[in-house]
Formats: structure tokens, sequence, C-alpha cells
């Protein structure tokens, strides 16, 4: 009878240097998204670090962010971010010229009509799906609105006041949580200028979530310490 055979193992591959890194912020207690947020890229370019031996180019930022959290003491997530920056190297092409940063296609039809939405987990990590979407609007000079949902105790006006969204249908959506999703800008009522918010959003150091959250904050509509637990942005072309 003959033997069977017995699959060994695979060794697990060793991890490269922007992993190792990775790691070592992770132990400090940065998560992969907070490490996405400091390179200013994708949560799933850091998981990639992992599982597709990328990385290589972050290694000089990623030394010097560790040595300010491990011996300078730096902690916070934007002054991170700008040391990141400072060490953070464009890819270049075989001419030597600057590679082009690879994004997702931002899909705005000719009308100027698009739709971006985000979630809890990516509202932590500045929902930084829209900001091409925002981007793009602003560069086609579009309109904009958007939709917000957080706890009832969150927002300044009570559900259904004019002064909240004036000029928009205002039913608001209640969820179980306790939550209310409320629009804010609408083709009938013009809307927001694209490039405004595109600003704001730079200005926010590329974090969507902390430009609405201002722009909430600013007009009297949410208090200060309110959450955005999900986010959408809608665009269109002005008339």
């Amino acid at each position: 009878m003959p033997r069977r055979s017995r699959r060994q193992p695979q060794p697990r591959p060793e991890l490269n240097e922007a992993a190792h890194l990775a790691d070592r912020l992770q132990a400090v207690g940065y998560t992969k998204r907070d490490i996405a947020r400091i390179i200013d890229r994708d949560p799933s370019l850091v998981s990639q670090f992992y599982t597709k031996n990328k990385g290589a180019a972050f290694v000089p930022a990623l030394r010097q962010v560790l040595a300010a959290v491990e011996t300078g003491g730096i902690t916070d997530l934007p002054e991170l971010a700008a040391i990141a920056a400072r060490h953070t190297q464009r890819r270049t092409t075989a001419s030597g010229a600057r590679a082009r940063v690879r994004t997702k296609a931002v899909l705005i039809t000719p009308t100027g009509s698009g739709t971006g939405r985000v979630g809890a987990q990516a509202i932590a990590s500045g929902s930084a799906r829209l900001r091409p979407l925002i981007a793009e609007a602003a560069r086609l000079g579009l309109r904009l609105a958007f939709t917000v949902r957080l706890a009832k105790t969150g927002y300044v006006h009570p559900s259904g006041s004019r002064t909240d969204s004036p000029g928009i249908r205002r039913d608001v959506i209640q969820r179980a949580d306790h939550s209310e999703e409320r629009s804010y800008g609408s083709a009938r009522t013009g809307g927001f200028d694209a490039a405004d918010f595109a600003r704001r959003v730079d200005a926010a150091g590329g974090d969507v979530t902390a430009a609405v959250h201002q722009w909430l904050v600013e007009t009297g509509r949410i208090r200060l310490d309110a959450q955005i637990i999900h986010l959408e942005i809608r665009t269109w072309r002005p008339r």
C-alpha cells in the first residue's frame, strides 16, 4: 500500500523592512489605518507591505516616524505625517522622471453626477476615498451636497428645523441606534461649490471627515464633540 504523502507546511515569507517598521509602530499602539494616514496612502497599501512585499519607498519615512515616536515622544498623527512627508520620495520612471501616483478612477458622468459613500471604518481614517471625487468635482467646476449621520445628541437643531437645512425636504432618516441622517445642499438649492470644499479638504491635510466636520461646526449645525459615522458626497453640473 503506497504511503500517504503529507504536505509540509509552507514557511512564512520573510517580512520586508517596511512591514517590520509597521509592526514596530503597531507594537506601540498605532493601527494600520494610522500608519496609512501618516504616509498619506490608502490602508490597503499598508496591508500589501505584508502580502505583496510593497513599501520600499516608505522605509526612510517610517524610520523617521518610528524615531520620532520612540526617542522624540511625538504621538500626534498630523505631526508624524509631516515628518513622513519630508522623507517620502516619489517613484521615478525609467527616464528618471517622477512617476504619476496611481489612484482609483473617479466615476463622474458627463452630466456631472457622481456619488461616494463611506462608513465608520473609512471615516476613522479620514474618508480618503472621497478626496479624489471632491478634487475631480472641483476641477470640473461642479456643485456638491452631502449627507451625514451622527448621534441625535450631536446635532444643534432639532429634527426638521428649517435653520438646519433650509429649502431641503426636511424629513430625516432616524436609525434604531439613536442616530440620524441629515442632508445639506441639493440641486434645488444650488448646493456648494466643489472647489471650496476641495480647498477645505486640502487645508485639513486631505482629511475629508475633518473638513466636513469643521464646516458643520462653523455653521452651527453640530456640536464640537459630535462624531460622524456615515458620510455621502453627491455631485452635479450647475445649470
